[in-house]
């Protein structure tokens, strides 16, 4: 049985608007009118490269026997036990109502993994998502179901659960494959790269720019590893493209870097690294993505040296906030140098997938808290108290203290590149989310 989703949650939070976004049609009806879906609708459904089988519910509610409520909730329930997998909905704007509590502990007693979805998120940068952690389902996803915002992240929590599934059910050929893209500007030499790395003419490439339109997926294997390899079309700065096909172009490659896990910018060696260079990297790592650089074009190159050690220095001033991003010379035309850029976007996604113990976060905590003690703000020493991590892809750790909202941001990227230094995290984002401890004698 394909990898299953059932989405569930009290009436008119948004599930029906989900199926239709996740399955790209309308056939799940959407008013807002709560309780017009009352059987379980089941689709297709696709984020990025993830293709699952999805379960649309009636809303959640308390029902006397033999009514039609009764039966809706007997249709959910059904497709809570068929389902792998259960996306939990809330409504953010409401916050958690009482409701969610009730179900939220009648889904932990099923046994199935749960994603808590917070919904109706648009424009909040996931401010909602606080209450959420009162349910105890774990890290929420802020989405906006109707304007298609926080996908990724839900593609993110999702696919670890569908590699597990296809593992126990699907065999070798199933597989989950890593996946890879290839970004940069027009004529770096993508394409060149993808057709050097999988030994054949794959995708046309040439001298001139803008070949490529569309995102270009292929599977591949590399020592083993199966890899789903991405060629995407160059991207140029948005005020310099006005041609339409560019425009989906470019639209095009910028979703195939979202739902990435390892992102190779790949740069001209003879220009370095530009603007528009700098521009991507920071939208790649912006997504929390794995970012490796390549240079192509080596061989053109007279003085290599010092070319590099140029480059390098362009990366170290311009990617600061990302220490240890790597960086690799190849020539895609001569077919060299690609086992060792394949070799960095491995261990590039092995840090990415890193996770590290509380007990060894929270003895680092001690150590850099004491080496460099936190600033006093308003006659007060702010204190960390605790750490754990909250996810890794990206690394993602939770630091809890007491008046954690003043803590300055110099201390904040001091905090980062020690976990960066001390826990062998090069060249990947690391997510800083500060927290008050509660107090037991608030109330």
């Amino acid at each position: 049985m394909p990898f299953t989703v059932a989405i569930v949650g009290r009436p008119n939070v948004g599930k029906s608007t989900l199926y239709n976004r996740l399955t790209g049609t309308r056939h799940a009806l959407v008013d807002d009118m709560p309780g017009v879906t009352r059987d379980r609708r089941e689709g297709a459904a696709k984020i990025g490269p993830l293709e699952f089988r999805i379960l649309d519910t009636a809303g959640l509610e308390e029902a006397e026997e033999e009514t039609l409520q009764s039966r809706m909730f007997a249709q959910t329930s059904r497709a809570v036990k068929e389902a792998h997998a259960v996306l939990m909905m809330i409504d953010g704007r409401v916050g958690v109502h009482p409701m969610d509590r009730h179900f939220g502990q009648w889904l932990r007693q099923q046994g199935k993994p749960i994603i808590l979805l917070v919904n109706k998120c648009e424009g909040t940068g996931g401010s909602f998502a606080s209450e959420a952690y009162t349910l105890g389902l774990g890290e929420p996803v802020c989405i906006s179901a109707a304007h298609g915002e926080g996908l990724a992240d839900l593609y993110q929590a999702l696919e670890p659960l569908a590699e597990a599934v296809q593992e126990e059910e699907g065999g070798e050929e199933e597989k989950a494959e890593l996946q890879l893209a290839i970004v940069g500007r027009p004529n770096a030499g993508k394409s060149t790269l993808l057709n050097a790395l999988l030994g054949e003419e794959r995708v046309i490439a040439g001298p001139e720019a803008g070949m490529t339109r569309d995102a270009i997926a292929v599977s591949w294997e590399y020592k083993g590893t199966p890899i789903r390899l991405v060629d995407t079309a160059g991207m140029r700065k948005k005020a310099n493209i006005t041609d339409p096909l560019e425009k989906m172009a470019v639209s095009d490659g910028l979703r195939a870097g979202r739902y990435a896990q390892v992102v190779v910018l790949l740069l001209d060696a003879a220009r370095g690294l530009e603007a528009q260079d700098i521009s991507i990297a920071a939208l790649v790592i912006r997504e929390g993505r794995a970012l490796v650089i390549g240079v192509n074009k080596w061989d053109e190159v007279p003085d290599t040296n010092a070319r590099m050690r140029e480059i390098r220095e362009q990366v170290e001033d311009n990617l600061s906030h990302i220490k240890g991003v790597p960086v690799v010379s190849l020539s895609a035309l001569q077919k060299r140098g690609l086992d060792k850029l394949m070799d960095a976007v491995l261990n590039a996604h092995d840090v990415w997938n890193r996770r590290v113990t509380t007990a060894k976060l929270n003895r680092w905590l001690e150590e850099v808290t004491s080496r460099h003690p936190l600033p006093v703000v308003k006659g007060r020493r702010l204190r960390l108290r605790y750490a754990t991590q909250a996810k890794a892809r990206p690394p993602e750790f939770i630091l809890f203290g007491s008046r954690t909202g003043d803590v300055p941001g110099d201390y904040q990227r001091y905090l980062a590149n020690s976990l960066r230094d001390d826990f062998d995290l090069p060249g990947v984002p690391i997510r800083l989310t500060f927290k008050d401890s509660k107090n037991p004698f608030a109330e």
